[in-house]
C-alpha cells in the first residue's frame, strides 16, 4: 500500500475533472465532425446533366429545355426540375438561365408581342436581348446567366450556371 492517500477533496476534484472532460469531448466531437465532414465529401460539381433535347433539333431560335437532377441537402435528397433557353449561334451552343436578374422571375422568349425577338419578364416588364444582355431602361440591372453547355451523344448536356460571357 502506498502512503500517498487521496483525500476526499482530491477524489472529488479528479472525478469532476474526468466527468467534465468526458462531457466536453462529447459536445466537441459532433462540432468537429460537422466542420470537417464537408471537406471530406466527394463533390460532383462540374458534372453535366444530359437532357432529352437533340442538338440536331436546335436552331437560332431559343428553345426551352427542361431537365431534372438530384439535389442533396444534408440528409435529404430531392429531385429538382429546372429549365434553360438553348439555341445555336453558328456552330456554338448557347444556354441561358431563365431567371430574371431583377427579382428572380422566369423569363420567356418572344412573350411580348411588341418585342418578338427578346426575352420578356412578365413581373415588371423586363427585357433581354437574345444573347442575354439586359435592355437599357427596363428593370434588370444585369445580363441573364448562362449554363456551361456541351454536346454529348447528339444531345444537349447542361453544366453549372456561370456569369454571362457572351455579352
Amino acid at each position: 500500500m502506498s502512503n500517498n492517500r487521496v483525500s476526499r477533496r482530491q477524489f472529488l476534484g479528479y472525478t469532476l475533472t474526468g466527468v467534465g472532460g468526458f462531457m466536453a469531448a462529447g459536445m466537441l466531437m459532433p462540432m468537429v465532425r460537422f466542420a470537417v465532414d464537408p471537406i471530406l465529401q466527394q463533390h460532383d460539381a462540374g458534372d453535366f446533366i444530359l437532357t432529352d433535347t437533340a442538338v440536331a433539333d436546335l436552331s437560332e431560335e431559343p428553345v426551352r429545355v427542361d431537365f431534372a437532377y438530384e439535389q442533396v441537402d444534408a440528409w435529404y435528397t430531392s429531385e429538382v426540375t429546372s429549365s434553360a433557353w438553348v439555341y445555336k449561334e453558328g456552330d456554338k451552343l448557347v444556354a441561358l438561365s431563365p431567371v430574371c436578374k431583377h427579382l428572380g422571375c422566369t423569363v420567356n422568349w418572344a412573350a411580348d408581342p411588341e418585342h418578338p425577338t427578346q426575352f420578356f419578364c412578365p413581373c415588371h416588364a423586363g427585357r433581354y436581348e437574345k444573347n442575354g444582355q439586359n435592355v437599357a431602361g427596363t428593370p434588370p440591372l444585369g445580363p441573364l446567366d448562362e449554363f456551361e453547355v456541351e454536346e454529348r451523344d447528339g444531345f444537349v448536356a447542361l453544366g453549372a450556371v456561370k456569369a454571362n460571357t457572351i455579352v
